[in-house]
């Protein structure tokens, strides 16, 4: 992939690029909406990435070429701030700015980023976007930083500049993602564990094909909701600063204290948390039955407690769920549309793919795109 960035560089702006950076998209396999709550989260970096090339160029502009988007936009580097703009371009904007406002050099320079991570598929690409930016314009200003200040900044950059109150998950994993392992990660602490995946399993993402209109708007609902709860009990327990400090018992003492919208909310985000916990525990000891009831029961939370899923993605995981060699399936992502996640048994994946296929169709008249995934390295520089 990288020879072909480099010559769509060539093309479009007449000169070699002078770095070459990419940065994964990932599936979350179990802990959703907890990352932003102060906790656990099981994601792996994926093989599909999004990759920047960049040159430098004697002004003050950053003249972005999006290829998916088959559209060039033109920043300066002295006026970035202002609200969101609903654009693509928004993402490399964020980073730019954020790394101005924490004092990085930020030099002039032509950019040009693809990749190969699904658009609004719940897999990711704004953060594999976000890093692999990251990585190139420090690169071009003659700084390293640091993968967690570089995961960090580029959370920073999309809840400010595009809107979405999104937690650390997405950013870090693109940043330390490794090849065949998932990572157990404590969104407060940010410690990860590392947990090699068997090789008798395979990731495989189903996209519904649907993203309904609201997704991004009752992302920042929710994630209200979890605040105004711990808020509410923040005053009767003042060490609780989040929902990770929360035990149902907790939750069901204080009951009276939260609308029940708010109470299911954070019961989904309760139990998830120890759903992540008990699926290391399984994934530790190879316990693929039990990895798999804690998926299923982490798709049926999110859909009755925090009612992010949607008919399609119900549908995805109902048929997954009859197949043969299925471990288990569930939503992934923020929800609304997407994708699933699903663990086949490797020797059943080619079945599973023509089933699941041919099933959803039959069911929703869509026509589904299935990906066979490998856990991926992390974000680094490439040499064409």
């Amino acid at each position: 992939m990288a020879n072909a960035i480099a010559e769509k560089f060539r093309m479009v702006y007449g000169t070699n690029p002078l770095g070459l950076f990419r940065a994964p998209g990932r599936v979350n396999l179990i802990g959703e909406h907890t990352d932003y709550n102060d906790g656990f989260v099981m994601p792996a970096a994926i093989d599909f990435f999004s990759c920047s090339a960049i040159a430098r160029r004697s002004d003050r502009k950053l003249s972005v070429y999006s290829e998916q988007f088959r559209e060039s936009v033109e920043l300066d580097l002295d006026q970035l701030p202002g609200p969101p703009r609903k654009h693509w371009s928004d993402y490399v904007r964020g980073v730019a700015a954020v790394l101005w406002e924490e004092g990085y050099p930020l030099k002039g320079a032509n950019l040009l980023i693809d990749g190969q991570v699904p658009i609004g598929s719940g897999l990711s690409s704004s953060a594999a976007i976000e890093v692999a930016t990251a990585l190139a314009l420090t690169s071009v200003g003659g700084v390293t930083i640091p993968l967690l200040d570089v995961a960090r900044l580029c959370q920073r950059a999309e809840t400010n500049y595009t809107g979405t109150r999104c937690g650390i998950m997405d950013q870090f994993v693109s940043c330390f993602g490794r090849e065949s392992h998932a990572i157990m990660l404590d969104c407060r602490s940010l410690e990860a564990t590392y947990l090699p995946l068997p090789p008798s399993v395979r990731l495989v993402i189903c996209n519904t094909m649907v993203r309904h209109e609201l997704a991004a708007g009752e992302y920042n609902k929710r994630r209200a909701s979890c605040e105004r709860a711990v808020e509410a009990i923040r005053k009767l327990c003042p060490n609780v600063r989040a929902l990770r400090d929360l035990t149902l018992e907790d939750l069901e003492h204080h009951r009276s204290l939260l609308a029940d919208v708010d109470f299911r909310r954070c019961r989904h985000v309760i139990t998830e948390n120890g759903r992540v916990k008990d699926a290391a525990q399984a994934l530790k000891y190879l316990n693929l039955i039990r990895i798999g009831e804690l998926m299923y029961l982490s798709h049926e939370s999110l859909d009755r407690d925090y009612e992010v899923s949607c008919e399609e993605l119900n549908i995805m995981v109902e048929v997954a769920s009859k197949l043969n060699g299925v471990v288990g399936a569930r939503m992934t992502g923020g929800g609304f549309g997407g994708c699933t996640v699903n663990l086949v048994q490797t020797e059943a994946v080619c079945e599973f793919r023509e089933q699941i296929i041919s099933r959803y169709q039959a069911r929703t008249g869509l026509a589904p795109l299935v990906y066979v995934c490998s856990a991926a390295e992390g974000a680094g520089a490439v040499i064409p």
